[in-house]
């Protein structure tokens, strides 16, 4: 039999597999394997911080080791790329929030990469709650700036006359409220389609080297070295996501640093 023919059947069930399932209680009142692993990778994160922290203290002002080196090299780019380059003076006050959700999302992201585990960010509803997140904060920034009313009416661009400002500040608020769903979507969007790629090489793999283990055959061999480049390029989209679980905690966290800015803005 053809492996290719088996295909399909095998997708379906790696596509149901990233269906959110209760590990104990059910959907509403339970928990799932993206919650439990979204729980590991937040300990995770901690004992990171934590043996950061006392690793640093121990070394003094000279960072030493490729733990401390490395965690420090992700700090002062978060500090310096997402905070000084976006937010100018007031980037002290946003630092600790935009070096959590980088951080957070970073470390879920690449837990999810390893096999046998999910991303807790592999979920609509994690990504939906970190897209909240930010909303409100971005939110919050602007009315602590400008005031309820001035933040409301900085929507609309100054210098234009009604109704032309009135239509402008309808598309503003619309706008706004888009980049909750932009960034829920995006995130979701790019983890779920990378491991579906990623399981799809590797299903292709283990349906080319199985008729190897029932017989030893030319044909059977054959497929066997086919199913050597199939794990070839499995390789390289590993790697590949790995890169795009760091890319998409980067976008993510630029484009709520990218908000509190306009939020903060005199005009926009």
């Amino acid at each position: 039999m053809n492996p290719l023919e088996l295909l399909e059947e095998e997708m379906d069930e790696l596509v149901e597999s990233f269906a959110s399932t209760a590990i104990h209680g059910d959907l509403v009142v339970g928990l799932t394997q993206y919650t439990f692993w979204l729980a590991v990778a937040t300990v995770v994160l901690l004992v990171l911080v934590f043996a950061f922290k006392n690793k640093q203290a121990k070394n003094g002002l000279v960072p030493k080791g490729r733990f401390v080196n490395g965690v420090e090299f992700l700090v002062e780019y978060c500090r310096d790329d997402l905070c000084k380059g976006l937010l100018g003076d007031t980037w002290r006050k946003h630092f600790p929030f935009i070096a959590s959700i980088f951080f957070f999302i970073l470390v879920n992201n690449i837990i999810g990469v390893i096999p046998g585990c999910k991303p807790g960010t592999g979920c609509i509803g994690t990504t939906a709650a970190l897209a909240c997140v930010s909303f409100v904060y971005f939110i919050v920034v602007g009315v602590r700036s400008k005031g309820v009313i001035g933040y409301i009416k900085s929507l609309a661009p100054a210098g234009v006359s009604f109704p032309m400002n009135a239509l402008v500040w309808v598309i503003e608020v619309f706008s706004t409220f888009l980049r909750l769903v932009t960034l829920a979507v995006r995130l979701f969007c790019n983890l779920f389609a990378g491991h579906v790629v990623m399981g799809t090489f590797a299903i292709l793999a283990s349906l080319f080297f199985m008729p190897l283990l029932q017989s030893i055959s030319p044909e059977s061999l054959g497929l066997a070295g086919a199913s050597v480049f199939w794990i070839a390029i499995l390789l390289v989209i590993y790697a590949v996501e790995l890169l795009v679980a760091a890319i998409q905690a980067y976008v993510f966290t630029l484009l709520s640093a990218v908000y509190i800015q306009l939020a903060e803005a005199e005009e926009h």
